[in-house]
């Protein structure tokens, strides 16, 4: 825990500290209450930008100067690019054909080059190698690595200070950066509050790492959960572990559902939030998770394509498609 305390004496300038408010329409619906972490209100619409920052802000002014570069389904390569550009280091984010446009812009606009590598994340990581290797640049991977995970932790300290009786947190559940850190920071504080990791059907890489006993490799497919696609690295070094030794439950969610929980979001609580951000709800409306006490929800980000959103608000309630 020293290295999450010091992440977030490290961070604190440069992250918010995000809202942990009630979802009433959820609260009625279980019967207890569950509390929504606003991570889609951070400024790069994500929680990665706590990871970043302190991943960045850990490097020496010799390696901030010979850039950063990582693999990245968006989120990650958002925010990493941020961090960058505020300590005046190059970033190359590489990303696979499946990271929306909307993200791949996003990265652009903060000055990053973005450079779109094959089909899956185990491609882009591949170029990244190469980086590392021919120019020196600094990986910077999206959760297995020591920095990532500590400044991850700092939101689940703010979760269990702000709602110190919660009997349980659901985290979105890709490579593990965000629950190991989450789950660390909450497990010391609070033992018995339970940690579910809620991940989608399609390509679920650690889920069916943990199944295996070890990391092995999944196959990247699409799903309107885009931010949890990717591997989690055969040599995983951190996230494994932690997510196998910290983790209470993981739970699969099916596209329907995860569109079910996108327009729950927006229609009931007015929040914008993408397919990965939502599966904590998607858990709860489709009765895989059940409440047993006061809950937490992460709401890990906001940069869903727009096109995407009013396409499923469409769907199920046209007359709102001009707000969407």
């Amino acid at each position: 825990m020293t290295d999450v305390l010091a992440a977030r004496r490290r961070i604190a300038s440069h992250v918010l500290r995000s809202s942990l408010t009630p979802s009433m329409s959820l609260s009625s619906h279980t019967g207890h209450p569950i509390l929504f972490k606003n991570e889609h209100q951070q400024l790069t619409g994500s929680f990665k930008l706590r990871g970043a920052t302190n991943a960045v802000l850990s490097l020496s002014s010799e390696e901030q100067q010979r850039g950063v570069a990582a693999a990245s389904t968006g989120n990650h390569g958002r925010a990493l690019s941020h961090a960058a550009l505020a300590t005046g280091a190059k970033a190359i984010i590489c990303m696979s054909s499946l990271v929306p446009t909307n993200k791949v812009e996003a990265i652009r606009a903060l000055g990053a080059e973005a450079r779109i590598v094959g089909k899956s994340q185990d491609d882009a990581q591949r170029e990244v190698d190469r980086l590392v290797a021919e120019d020196g640049l600094i990986d910077i991977p999206p959760f297995d690595r020591a920095e990532i995970i500590a400044g991850q932790a700092t939101l689940g300290l703010e979760i269990i200070e702000d709602a110190p009786e919660l009997d349980a947190v659901l985290v979105p559940l890709s490579g593990g950066g965000l629950i190991a850190g989450v789950a660390l920071a909450i497990k010391t504080v609070s033992p018995k509050t339970r940690i579910i990791g809620v991940s989608m059907e399609r390509g679920a890489a650690m889920v069916a790492c943990l199944a295996a006993g070890r990391p092995i490799e999944v196959d990247e497919l699409e799903t309107l959960a885009d931010s949890l696609g990717g591997g989690i690295g055969l040599s995983n070094r951190y996230t494994f572990g932690m997510v196998r030794d910290l983790v209470d439950e993981t739970i699969l969610l099916t596209e329907r559902e995860i569109a079910g929980a996108i327009v729950h979001a927006y229609v009931h609580e007015r929040e914008v939030i993408e397919g990965a951000a939502a599966v904590g709800i998607g858990a709860i409306l489709s009765g895989k998770f059940l409440a047993k006490g006061p809950t937490a929800l992460v709401l890990s980000g906001r940069n869903i394509d727009m096109g995407v959103h009013a396409q499923l608000i469409a769907e199920t309630h046209p007359a709102l498609v001009g707000d969407a």
